[in-house]
């Protein structure tokens, strides 16, 4: 996705955890255990994600072990709770690379978050690959908008597409689509909320679409009482919102209660059920977000089908079918290591494990998964949804490379 937070990014210590790899963990005399650990906010406003992608995480290593994967090795999931904040994360990063037997980490959900836990997992070659980061600065750095892409973080990897394909291709869904001519911009000042206003209103106004206004709120606001009065002031034909569920579910309810009966639309942090919760006014606000939507994916009937049977209380959200296939790829990552190493694992397998990822390929949940040169998935559907009776209803889904025919 996505999302949040400016980056408070202190020095990171290069680990080394005592003791050697957990051979024979399992207690069967045979096995060797590999962690995969997890970090996303499993509590707190953003926890309807987050217990999503630890749940979605969870599935894939039960469904790894059922079926013996990866020979000789069981695999066990760490997950820990960064709480949507940056040094919270930092430290769960550095928690999991001093144990050797983290060979990845799948997270974290922000895109804030995700800056201040790359450069421990780097130092410690320990693969990080998040299924909803979005900020293309994570993998192509910042001066990717001059074209100058460099990735700065050979181990981190991602199975969401950036805010520069996302952002661009609601700028112009909302120009072709939706016919809006003008538009009202807000964000929440965060990573992710300006990335995404930022590529928005680059491709909406290329295709012709004026911007009516600007405004930057905090993601703790949830009184908007002067901003709908701006809002209402400059009549858009659509208000755009950077930035997450938490504060725009409230923001939409209170424009259209101060008169503003133009839609409320955003990226994949507003897509979710709880953003429907917040706002008793939600008909006919729009969210996009990355790949196509699970249920309409015949890859992903069997993910579906194994989420209801194991039971979880939480539902997968946006990001389920996104994390299956980031905690696969680094157990795919792993099967080659082990099988180029004579059916064990290396000593130096966190090396190894990032050099199998850039190689990895697989058809997945939520389509072929595979990265590219900067660590990006090369997967870059997006959906348009709307909300229609109490629900998000997709009503258009394209690579945006096809979409855009500017």
């Amino acid at each position: 996705m996505l999302i949040l937070t400016t980056a408070v990014t202190a020095g990171a210590l290069t680990l080394s955890a005592c003791g050697s790899r957990g051979e024979n963990k399992s207690g069967d005399g045979s096995k060797t255990t590999v962690v995969i650990g997890l970090d996303a906010p499993t509590t707190g406003e953003l926890s309807a994600l987050g217990l999503g992608i630890r749940n979605s995480a969870q599935l894939a290593i039960d469904n790894a072990n059922k079926a013996g994967e990866v020979k000789g090795v069981t695999f066990k999931l760490e997950a820990l709770d960064d709480k949507a904040l940056p040094n919270v994360g930092q430290q769960n990063t550095t928690k999991l690379a001093g144990d050797k037997d983290v060979l990845g980490i799948v997270g974290p959900l922000n895109s804030g978050v995700a800056q201040s836990m790359q450069q421990v997992s780097k130092q410690n070659n320990l693969t990080l690959i998040s299924p909803a980061n979005t900020t293309p600065d994570l993998t192509q750095g910042p001066d990717w908008r001059k074209n100058k892409r460099v990735r700065q973080f050979p181990t981190y990897f991602r199975t969401a597409t950036t805010d520069e394909v996302q952002g661009a291709f609601d700028g112009q869904y909302a120009w072709e689509k939706m016919k809006a001519k003008k538009v009202y911009i807000i964000d929440d000042q965060k990573t992710y909320g300006v990335g995404l206003a930022s590529s928005f209103k680059d491709q909406f106004t290329k295709l012709g679409g004026k911007v009516a206004g600007t405004e930057h709120v905090s993601p703790d606001d949830r009184d908007f009482k002067a901003v709908v009065s701006k809002v209402k002031s400059a009549k858009p034909d659509l208000v755009f919102y950077g930035g997450e569920y938490p504060a725009s579910g409230p923001l939409s309810q209170q424009l259209k209660d101060g008169g503003v009966t133009v839609p409320l639309m955003g990226g994949d942090g507003m897509y979710s059920g709880d953003y429907i919760k917040l706002n008793k006014k939600a008909q006919g606000d729009y969210a996009s977000s990355v790949g196509k939507p699970v249920e309409e994916l015949p890859s992903a009937k069997k993910f579906i089908a194994d989420y209801k049977a194991a039971g979880f209380k939480e539902a997968y959200e946006a990001y389920g079918g996104s994390t299956y296939d980031s905690t696969w790829a680094i157990i795919q990552a792993v099967k080659a290591v082990v099988g180029d190493n004579g059916g064990k694992l290396p000593d130096d397998a966190r090396k190894k494990v990032v050099d199998a990822m850039n190689k990895v390929t697989f058809d997945g949940v939520t389509g072929r998964v595979a990265f590219d040169k900067y660590g990006d998935t090369t997967n870059t559907m997006i959906t348009a949804y709307q909300v229609d009776k109490g629900a998000w209803a997709s009503r258009f889904s394209s690579e945006f490379k096809k979409f855009d025919k500017s």
